[in-house]
């Protein structure tokens, strides 16, 4: 991944893979919707499902979800919250490539023999920097989250749902419901990252770009790999950012490990591993078509930056030209001026 990017800055590198990462989960956003809703779905033990909202629909399946959806919202339902999850992508994405291109960079000029990081480095670095892209960003998957979990009579926009957060019992604090359990999920991107990189290096040893399909494959391959690892937590992680079961009386969870003992003991432990249908699609395609789009980016990046400072250079010359012409012009005309000039005489 960084490989590539060789002749980008960091904030190229940011730039390149913010866009892709737009690009790609507003392709796919219903399905972020519907794994949500399928995620906060609680099904008590008497076997009647509670649904987190009181007056929220059941859904069976992906399938099921989706046409529900549609059903009591039209087609605009399945892209409730997209403007806040977009910019939470964006944030989150730039945030995330800026300080793993910076941390990696750091880690190679600290080599006395500058080589490629082995996988348990590579890892590190990426939950490194995934760890410091989500102190920033996380407040914006919170109030995502809950938008995408209200009900059809309870709608509300970005900043009115930021503002029930706040109003909450935690307070501000309740912007950053979930870090704990997303400082653990760096591991996610850490595994996909690095899973990539590892691919990267074994299947196209030596090559510099990748062509789109391949790009699209190593993304989804290790996007897979890294989502089946970190379901459990996942599922957590969603349980506390939105609002509490019905059940709970409007008491939030305190940590990710309530809430997966909450799952466990009122569906069982296979629970933990609820919506990861439209988990592992949506992480196939959003991933597949990120690095398959950042690969892109990068090169028109390098091409855009390349031709800006052609540019640059260019004006520069004709600057420096028109100043060596003015001063060459000011200079004859005052050689001119000189030899027009009567030299004065005095008499005795």
């Amino acid at each position: 991944m960084a490989g590539q990017s060789k002749a980008l800055s960091p904030w190229g590198s940011a730039l390149a893979g913010a866009t892709g990462a737009v690009l790609a989960n507003a392709a796919v956003y219903p399905l972020d919707m519907v794994k949500t809703r399928l995620q906060v779905q609680v099904k008590e033990k008497t076997s009647e499902l509670e649904p987190t909202l009181a007056n929220m629909q059941h859904y069976t399946s992906t399938l099921d979800a989706i046409s529900k959806i549609i059903d009591d919202d039209g087609v605009s339902g399945l892209y409730r919250g997209i403007q806040g999850s977009l910019i939470g992508v964006a944030s989150t994405n730039f945030a995330y490539f800026y300080w793993y291109s910076i941390v990696r960079s750091l880690y190679l000029t600290s080599q006395k023999l500058p080589k490629p990081p082995g996988t348990a480095i590579e890892l590190s670095l990426g939950a490194f920097a995934g760890a410091l892209a989500q102190v920033f960003t996380i407040p914006v998957a919170v109030i995502t989250t809950r938008q995408q979990t209200q009900s059809k009579n309870d709608k509300k926009g970005l900043i009115e749902t930021g503002r029930d957060v706040i109003n909450s019992e935690d307070g501000w604090s309740g912007l950053w419901r979930g870090l704990k359990a997303s400082l653990v999920l760096v591991v996610n991107p850490a595994i996909t990252y690095g899973a990539y990189q590892r691919l990267r290096e074994s299947l196209f040893k030596g090559r510099t770009n990748l062509r789109p399909w391949e790009a699209f494959m190593l993304g989804a391959m290790s996007k897979m790999l890294a989502t089946i690892a970190t379901q459990p937590m996942i599922v957590a992680k969603v349980g506390l950012q939105s609002q509490p079961p019905p059940t709970r009386k409007g008491k939030p969870f305190k940590s990710f490990v309530e809430v997966m003992r909450y799952i466990i003991e009122n569906e069982g432990v296979l629970s933990l591993f609820k919506g990861i249908g439209p988990q592992i699609l949506k992480g196939l395609l959003v991933q597949g078509l990120l690095m398959m789009t950042k690969e892109r980016m990068e090169l028109l990046f390098v091409l855009l930056f390349a031709y800006l400072r052609q540019l640059k250079a260019e004006r520069f010359q004709q600057v420096a030209k028109l100043t060596v012409e003015k001063a060459q012009g000011a200079a004859d005309a005052a050689a001119e001026k000189a030899k027009n000039v009567v030299p004065l005489t005095t008499t005795n």
